[in-house]
């Protein structure tokens, strides 16, 4: 490996990469990177950083022979190398980003295995972690490359998993306005998760918010009937359970 593979980024400029949501790395426009720019530079976040050249050339060119593929990583690496020599480096063997980037999918990630890693306590400086953390939006949405098909299903869960923890923790520690947020954010993500919908409606019955603990079942109910011809399980029915009984007793 070239002794130039620790090259870090120099302090202040474009050390950001965001994934989540969509694509930008800052200090750069998008037109300037272009479409093969902006993939090999994804595609080397979601490998950790580096990869062996000739995986690269498969995965961003598939269609093409080996010769070919090649010559089009080339291409791509003059392109982005000429508009923006900080970001990666490549030997004849591998190709790696610089030391010092910042990627918001690992940041989301490390904070998401360290909230589903946790224990149920209220660790504030953790939860503090988690909020600041991009847990709302999935990897790259709207790309179709295959390769980035299961890493950004499997973030999907992962983040939604962490994002129902959020909300328990929060719901535990008082803070109701964030862990509503959170649970919303989780709903948002899937509609039909149940799970998700339960830590919602904890966040709310746990706030003597009742009224919205039950429309949210609602909701949920007319939506799983529609969608898939189900009822909600018995454990969330019972959550709401006592609610329904005491709005019944007022009307009556």
């Amino acid at each position: 490996m070239d002794d130039t593979a620790v090259v870090s980024l120099e302090p202040g400029y474009g050390r950001e990469l965001r994934l989540l949501g969509h694509f930008h790395l800052a200090g750069t426009q998008k037109s300037a990177l272009g479409s093969a720019g902006q993939r090999l530079v994804a595609l080397l976040a979601i490998h950790e950083g580096v990869m062996v050249r000739w995986q690269v050339a498969q995965l961003l060119y598939p269609d093409g022979d080996e010769v070919h593929a090649a010559a089009n990583l080339r291409a791509a690496l003059w392109r982005l190398q000429r508009c923006r020599p900080d970001v990666l480096i490549a030997s004849a063997t591998e190709i790696r980003l610089m030391i010092g980037l910042e990627v918001d999918y690992w940041t989301a990630m490390r904070t998401a295995r360290a909230l589903l890693g946790g224990s149920g306590a209220c660790d504030t400086e953790k939860i503090a972690l988690a909020m600041s953390a991009n847990l709302r939006d999935d990897l790259l949405p709207g790309w179709p490359e295959s390769w980035l098909v299961s890493e950004r299903e499997s973030f999907h869960q992962l983040r939604l998993h962490a994002l129902e923890v959020l909300c328990a923790k929060l719901t535990s520690c008082g803070w109701y306005g964030a862990a509503v947020d959170s649970g919303l954010a989780a709903v948002r993500g899937d509609p039909l998760r149940e799970s998700a919908r339960c830590a919602l409606i904890d966040a709310y019955l746990a706030e003597g918010n009742s009224r919205e603990a039950l429309r949210q079942f609602e909701v949920f109910r007319t939506l799983l009937q529609a969608e898939l011809g189900l009822q909600p399980s018995g454990t969330l029915q019972r959550k709401v359970a006592g609610v329904i009984d005491l709005r019944s007793s007022k009307l009556n």
